[in-house]
């Protein structure tokens, strides 16, 4: 096989998607889309020179050794490997290989032009520095920093899911949770198997909604890969999120454990800044208002903001309401502020939900505490939005 041919078939089999966006994201991975992108225009000598240096630099990088391979082998008119061969498909390491591939390069053609924003996010408050938002469907994980309420994107990487896919509902079931998460602590690689490489930063799953929808399941980390590997195919965990140990190591540097919010989805569409402040403002009057008829004690107007089937802390709705009515009529004052609030549509196939969280501060003439909260919001079916889920974290 010649080079240009090899360069064709690595093309027509792979993509090639690769942009320019790939300089916000340094490291093996840029010089790995470098390598193909010399390829693409018939610079296999270059192309050589830079997988060379890639495999010397990080020699488990499989997928580029395997690359590597078949050029060297069509420079020097040997037989090719079985990258491109019809027998590929008979070896699954080379199916998972090639697999990795086209989504790696597929990854670069999703990256966002700047002034995008993920759709999931209407709001990020400012206690939130940093935000993670993983691609579940393109293997994609994006690390976006809140400047004063607009979201930059710092760097984005390839990470891999659950081997079943996406959609996590019970024990087992193989796939990655979609929703959104806290981060709650470290695990040092010390404390681990070889199999989670630098280490783990476990997810707070089964979050409240999970919880809701009584799904099952526990462990879901963001973790890194064994040090004889790279990186592992698209579709290879227990359900986690996992990653080249270096990139691990850069977005643990970001974290706030508890706060820094991961945004598992499997619909992530990048969309203007402003086409979510319709939404974004029509949700926070809501609030505003519910915040707003709780102080004035006007408490069967606040109790109308929440759905019949609306559960917190064990109760149900006519238990909450029976609780708020005796609170609310024995006190001579309430207050409520609210702060820091950070505001999403919740990602999943429950399209018409919205998650708002944020810091309260309640006060009244015998009682006052400092919680945050989290309150699921979902459209009923005459377009009214009505809070079905709420707890404090």
């Amino acid at each position: 096989m010649t080079a240009g041919k090899l360069s064709a078939l690595l093309c027509a089999a792979l993509g090639c998607w690769v942009g320019v966006v790939a300089a916000l994201d340094p490291g093996p991975e840029k010089q790995f889309n470098e390598a193909v992108e010399l390829l693409r225009a018939g610079r296999s000598s270059e192309a050589l020179s830079t997988l060379e240096s890639l495999t010397r630099r990080e020699p488990n990088f499989r997928l580029a050794q395997l690359i590597y391979g078949e050029l060297l082998a069509a420079l020097s008119g040997a037989k090719g490997g079985s990258l491109m061969s019809t027998g590929m498909s008979t070896d699954a390491r080379l199916r998972d290989l090639a697999e990795e591939a086209r989504v790696r390069l597929a990854g670069e053609k999703a990256v966002p032009a700047p002034g995008l924003v993920p759709n999931a996010v209407l709001q990020l408050g400012n206690g939130f520095e940093h935000a993670i938002v993983v691609d579940l469907q393109r293997a994609r994980l994006y690390l976006l920093e809140n400047q004063s309420g607009a979201l930059k994107l710092l760097r984005h990487h390839y990470a891999a899911i659950g081997r079943n896919g996406s959609g996590k509902q019970v024990t087992g079931d193989l796939r990655t949770p979609v929703g959104l998460y806290h981060i709650t602590h470290w695990i040092d690689d010390a404390e681990l198997p070889e199999l989670y490489g630098a280490g783990a930063l476990p997810l707070d799953y089964p979050n409240a909604w999970d919880r809701h929808l009584r799904r099952t399941g526990s462990g879901i980390w963001l973790h890194g890969v064994p040090r004889d590997t790279y990186s592992r195919p698209p579709r290879s965990s227990e359900g986690c999120v996992t990653m080249a140990n270096a990139d691990l190591e850069t977005l643990r540097s970001h974290v706030r454990f508890g706060a820094t919010p991961v945004i598992l989805s499997d619909e992530l569409e990048w969309v203007p800044a402003d086409s979510v402040v319709p939404l974004r403002d029509a949700f926070l009057r809501r609030i505003e208002d519910w915040r707003a008829k709780w102080s004035a004690r006007d408490t069967e107007a606040y109790l109308a903001y929440y759905a019949d089937d609306f559960s917190t802390d064990g109760m149900g709705r006519a238990a909450f309401a029976a609780h708020k009515r005796r609170v609310n009529g024995a006190k001579k004052f309430i207050d409520i502020r609210l702060s820091d609030i950070s505001l999403f549509r919740y990602p999943g196939a429950e399209h018409n939900v919205l998650l708002a969280e944020f810091t309260m501060e309640y006060s009244s003439d015998n009682y006052a505490v400092t919680t945050r909260k989290q309150q699921f919001w979902r459209r009923e079916n005459n377009g009214d939005w009505k809070i079905i889920r709420e707890v404090n974290r």
